[in-house]
């Protein structure tokens, strides 16, 4: 179900709103029971019941949440000078007191856990000591708004009002008898923290009140307005009228509040107004508007069905792609990538959210669901432990359908299938065995996120940066935080990168940002400046974009440096900038192979140049092969070579990749055991030294333009590597203006084309830009174009010979005959690189 901003805005300002917002209550009475609802809904969600938490599958988590609260309560018997927990210093360092207040809502919680911790739940003396606290770090920290608001903004305006907020609806009747001053006297103060906002409410119009963000502060709005009783509803109608914004599918032709932030038609999210972001943000948003279902479920302040169906497709068409054998793709996670506890976990997350959004589904929709939490689970390489849910509620969820026997396990899409997320710049290709996932960037979307010493060497991973992900295999053996510390970051697979050394922010500036606040970009932490050149910054190509045909795809970027070094005349003569190479690029997204070709490689200011064909990591025990044949058909045996093609085998693992050179160049191979600490990715993680044995492919050349031509072949042995001497891939074109490759078995013509006027491919003459691919078969030829700009009206595409009749077609596609044969044109206007199909005989 797709649900355009601009409706649902005017269904807000219309009767139209109570659909799902019902009309307030008839009187103060029924307000206060709403309100009441909504505070036992929510502990209820947090803690469980009764009945939830004397099931034998919550018994973990609840152990669990004991022994946390036990450890932060002998934190604070340990605490120094200035610290309300051992290790957290307080009064100019946020984090810590963001720590803090989290802390002490994870005390407050068990003592409301049902059938919990007997030295814990109901235990007025821990819970008066957690308002105590509270009491505390107000006063000291928190009141004073002059001293405030130092560090991230996100602290301040979401992380402390988010664990207070929970705190409170925890320990409601404790305040209450206790220390009542103390709820408004907090309230007062979010609201005047919220200074991104309007008047201490969500401003629609800010950047900071979009997506995820603006589902974190709404709820945390619609849990003060319920603490506050009969008083709080309409803080509950107003902060749930803009979180009901989220919900709409983004239209970039047609935004509003200028926000770029969310779901998009393709199955995108994006998040700090460029970057991708499904696998973070994305997943805090799916968790938040889930929970908001939940603890509103029955309290007459929303009706969520006409919501559940839009959640639905996020899950399918956002989530579902870009997940591996249970593990979240790197190409969607931002900074988070840097991060060790990413990956499996954060499919535990979703399928949190999909477990508890299936009970609010019926029919084939909420078995769909409960079919992909049984799919997940069985095909995850680590364990899926539920014990990790946030609720109790949601562990027996879970539990229940895994019992089912009625509903099968089955993905939400077929095993063999090709995603197009032209919105964000990425694409991903599945098949049996393998999962392959690319990040490009543009002017619209960034090259990479760093952010607070997350991310530190983030430069080159939307610079057609690719995963190669093996079925059967431990992701975290072979990407995740460890990845990025062993293999160089001008050797990520797939990038293109001079030879030069680059520094951090931390190295350049000493902080974890840029700060010039008298220049009149005006640097500080999060101001405009900041985030456009030094956070996510976006490429200055417009270039990037993609097609699909059934289970097949074509994608093409134009590499570009970034918008910090096309703006460098405007920025502080101290500001580090840095120039790209240059490089045209289209992968080919076949069955057995995927094709890349790469025109336009060098480099305009003199230096040399490297293209990774590849960079895999191992545990030096594993037992890892390398053999491989020249062009001229003799063995390979080592150092650098104008390979034919070459085998990475890990016999450990069971995996193996083969790489088929289609062009004639010198390869070279290393193989070498690489220590570093997890520290250089990102300056929280722990110094824990990571040793692998790391194995690159990669292209060298100087700074003249080259083209390259190969092939990725996951899973092959020896053999079939030998067979493509002869096979079924031809390249056909392979320059800055057209890129296009022919697979004989499959009947397939792809192509990129990068510039004005026509191109032509083996009978195909194209309208570029364009991204088109052409299958011939069974008596039909079917054709699938994009424009990869996303600023053309139309694409026209010419099928030399034989004139050819439309047997199915896209509503915006006509065919004609033409003396050449059979012209087709595609009426691409405001479909954002959506492609467009046509079957002919």
């Amino acid at each position: 179900m797709e649900l355009t901003r601009r409706r649902l805005l005017s269904a807000l300002s219309a009767a139209g709103v109570l659909a799902v917002v019902p009309p307030r209550f008839a009187s103060a009475a029924e307000s206060a029971a709403g309100s009441a609802s909504v505070l036992a809904n929510t502990v209820a969600v947090f803690a469980g019941t009764p009945e939830s938490n004397a099931r034998p599958e919550t018994a973990a988590k609840l152990t669990a949440m004991a022994a946390t609260a036990r450890s932060w309560l002998t934190a604070m018997d340990g605490a120094g000078a200035n610290e309300l927990f051992a290790g957290l210093p307080l009064g100019t360092n946020d984090a810590s007191l963001n720590t803090s207040y989290a802390h002490l809502y994870d005390i407050a919680l068990a003592t409301r856990v049902p059938g919990g911790a007997s030295d814990l739940t109901g235990n007025q003396a821990v819970q008066r000591r957690v308002i105590d606290a509270l009491a505390l770090l107000h006063e000291r920290y928190f009141a004073d708004q002059s001293k405030g608001y130092y560090g991230n903004w996100f602290n301040w305006e979401i992380g402390i009002p988010t664990s207070v907020t929970k705190t409170f609806v925890l320990l409601t009747d404790e305040l209450a008898a206790y220390r009542p001053d103390l709820i408004p006297t907090y309230i007062a103060s979010m609201d005047a923290y919220l200074r991104a906002g309007r008047n201490g409410d969500v401003d629609l119009d800010s950047r900071f009140h979009t997506g995820a963000n603006l589902a974190d502060i709404t709820t945390n709005r619609i849990l003060q307005g319920a603490i506050l009783g009969a008083a709080g509803e309409d803080r509950i109608r107003k902060a749930l009228t803009d979180q009901l914004t989220v919900f709409a599918t983004i239209d970039p032709y047609h935004l509003q509040h200028d926000n770029t932030d969310g779901h998009y038609a393709d199955g995108s999210f994006i998040q700090h107004d460029s970057v991708a972001y499904t696998g973070s943000y994305g997943k805090a948003l799916l968790t938040r508007v889930v929970q908001t279902l939940k603890i509103l479920d029955g309290t007459g302040y929303m009706d969520g069905n006409a919501l559940v169906p839009v959640v639905q497709t996020w899950v399918r068409d956002g989530f579902a792609p870009l997940i591996f054998e249970g593990w979240m793709m790197e190409i969607v996670k931002g900074r988070a990538v840097s991060r060790t506890t990413t990956g499996y976990a954060d499919v535990a997350t979703i399928v949190e959210a999909a477990v508890d959004l299936a009970g609010y589904s019926t029919g084939a929709e909420a078995d769909a669901l409960r079919g992909w939490v049984k799919f997940v689970r069985g095909n995850s390489r680590a364990a899926l432990n539920p014990a990790s849910f946030v609720s109790p509620l949601s562990i027996v969820a879970y539990t229940a359908i895994l019992a089912d026997t009625t509903v099968p396990a089955a993905d939400l899409g077929a095993t063999s299938r090709t995603v197009a997320f032209n919105a964000m710049d990425k694409n991903v290709h599945r098949r049996p065995g393998y999962a392959f996932a690319l990040a490009r960037s543009s002017d619209r979307i960034s090259k990479y996120e760093y952010m607070s010493g997350e991310n530190l060497m983030p430069w080159f991973q939307g610079d057609g940066a690719y995963y190669l992900y093996l079925s059967g295999q431990d992701q975290t053996q072979a990407f995740g935080a460890d990845y990025y510390a062993a293999v160089s970051p001008y050797a990520l697979a797939g990038v293109t990168a001079p030879v030069e050394e680059r520094r951090t922010i931390p190295e350049l500036y000493g902080t974890a940002w840029y700060e010039n606040p008298s220049h009149p970009l005006n640097f500080t932490s999060s101001s405009e400046s900041q985030n456009a050149y030094v956070y996510f910054p976006t490429g200055t190509n417009r270039h990037s974009g993609g097609v699909t045909l059934g289970a097949y795809g074509a994608a093409s970027m134009v590499q570009s440096s970034d918008n910090a070094w096309a703006s460098r005349d405007l920025l502080p003569d101290d500001f580090t900038v840095y120039r790209n190479a240059s490089a045209t690029k289209s992968w080919f997204l076949l069955d057995d192979e995927i094709v890349v070709l790469a025109a336009g490689v060098g480099d305009e200011a003199g230096r040399d140049v490297t293209t990774a064909v590849d960079a895999r990591h191992a545990a030096v025990t594993d037992q890892v092969t390398l053999t491989g044949a020249l062009r001229d058909g003799t063995l390979w045996t080592s150092g650098e070579a104008d390979l034919r093609w070459l085998r990475y085998a890990n016999a450990t693992q069971r995996t193996a990749v083969g790489y088929v050179f289609l062009s004639a160049q010198p390869v070279r191979v290393d193989h070498t055991v690489v220590t570093r600490s997890r520290r250089v990715v990102r300056t929280a993680n722990p110094d824990t030294a990571v040793t692998r044995r790391v194995f690159g492919a990669s292209l060298a050349q100087g700074p003249a333009s080259a083209a390259y031509a190969y092939a990725l072949v996951p899973g092959a042995d020896e053999a079939r590597l030998r067979a493509y001497d002869g096979g079924p891939l031809s390249v056909l074109a392979n320059t800055v203006r057209l890129q296009a490759v022919k697979h004989t078995g499959l009947g397939l013509t792809a192509a990129s084309a990068f510039t004005e006027g026509r191109h032509e491919a083996a009978g195909v003459g194209i309208d570029g830009p364009a991204s088109v691919l052409v299958q011939t078969g069974g008596g039909v030829t079917t054709v699938a174009a994009a424009d990869p700009t996303m600023d053309r009206s139309s694409v026209s595409v010419l099928l030399r010979g034989r004139r050819l009749a439309p047997v199915s077609q896209d509503e915006r596609v006509t065919v004609r005959g033409v003396t050449q044969g059979t012209l087709i044109e595609f009426d691409v206007r405001e479909v954002y690189g959506r492609s467009l199909r046509v079957t002919l005989r």
